[in-house]
């Protein structure tokens, strides 16, 4: 039996993205069991993934954490994360492994002086250079996204029987993220009813689009859901209309349109909407031309040149009508 180590310590997009390794490597190794290494508050995402044999959490470090990985003798190891603490991983196991080309300076290089050298691949199939020496192969199945949870729970708190369309309201960074009237530009006169989701802190931006379109059919959820219930959510609309985030690569996992507003991160970093079975299955919306976009690799608080021309600008129009598009040939 062979033992294959995958670290990917964050975050919830980043592990969704991970997905297709873990099954290929699963499905195309002969006796393996495939472990991981993350950070404790993403357990739960791999809890549920039945490709994944067992779970190691890292906190920090610790004597105990370290032992217990040293004592499944692991036979190679693929760090999907390469930083200074999987390095470390690696250093004390010791074993054979391989690290993806994360491309950390053509990504500065695109940020700071805009020389964009990086190459037209997604990172999903960058992750895969990582396990090339053990003969694994991308199979071209996209991502998965393993849903488990109360469905009675579920119901209690969300109750939907008409189609709607699902609305992913936040983001981590603020510059990613579409000003509340700005965003309500897009939905106003759509068709069919709005769901939002999103966490706690997603509340006022949510309320404030509520607020903005009063003769619009929309449902709040943010805050309301778990994690699972909100993946669920998604799976279960006709479109989704999301940001740079997370919840963009859950809903890549599943088989419905995916309407993307870019703030100031860029689809040339590798990680828009993975979809190889149905590249025509999603949109991009960015302000294109800015000389100060992309600003960083993740995002700020506040926009640094204080414009916010890269959500400001969006042609919410073009938005609407790519929904209305997708909403037609659904």
């Amino acid at each position: 039996m062979q033992k294959i180590l995958i670290i990917r310590l964050s975050s919830i997009g980043d592990i969704v993205l991970i997905s297709p390794v873990i099954r290929c490597v699963k499905q195309q190794l002969k006796d393996v069991e495939v472990h991981v290494l993350t950070k404790g508050q993403y357990q739960t995402l791999y809890n549920t993934n039945p490709y994944v044999s067992k779970i190691y959490t890292w906190e920090e470090e610790n004597a105990t954490n370290f032992a217990g990985l040293k004592a499944e003798n692991y036979d190679f190891v693929v760090d999907l994360h390469k930083n200074i603490r999987t390095s470390k991983v690696k250093t004390i196991l010791h074993k054979k492994g391989k690290s993806f080309p994360k491309l950390n300076f053509q990504k500065w290089l695109l940020v700071n002086f805009k020389k964009d050298i990086l190459p037209n691949i997604h990172i999903v199939d960058r992750y895969f250079e990582a396990v090339k020496p053990l003969g694994v192969i991308n199979d071209q199945k996209g991502l998965d996204f393993f849903i488990q949870m109360d469905e009675e729970a579920f119901k209690k708190k969300f109750t939907f029987t008409d189609k709607y369309i699902v609305v992913a309201v936040g983001a981590k960074f603020a510059t990613k993220r579409m000003p509340p009237k700005k965003l309500s530009e897009v939905l106003d006169g759509l068709p069919l009813p709005i769901v939002l989701i999103g966490g706690k802190e997603d509340q006022d931006s949510a309320q404030q689009i509520v607020e903005l379109l009063p003769n619009q059919k929309i449902t709040n959820t943010c805050g309301l859901l778990s994690f699972q219930e909100s993946a669920q959510v998604i799976k279960d609309a006709q479109v989704i209309v999301t940001h740079d985030t997370g919840m963009m690569h859950i809903a890549s996992a599943f088989e419905l349109p995916i309407v993307s507003i870019w703030g100031n991160t860029v689809p040339a970093f590798g990680m828009y909407p993975y979809r190889p079975q149905a590249p025509n299955s999603y949109s991009i919306h960015e302000v294109l031309g800015l000389d100060c976009r992309p600003c960083s690799k993740i995002g700020f608080d506040t926009c640094p040149k204080g414009h916010f021309n890269c959500m400001m600008l969006q042609d919410t129009v073009a938005i609407q009508k790519q929904i209305l598009q997708f909403l037609k040939n659904n």
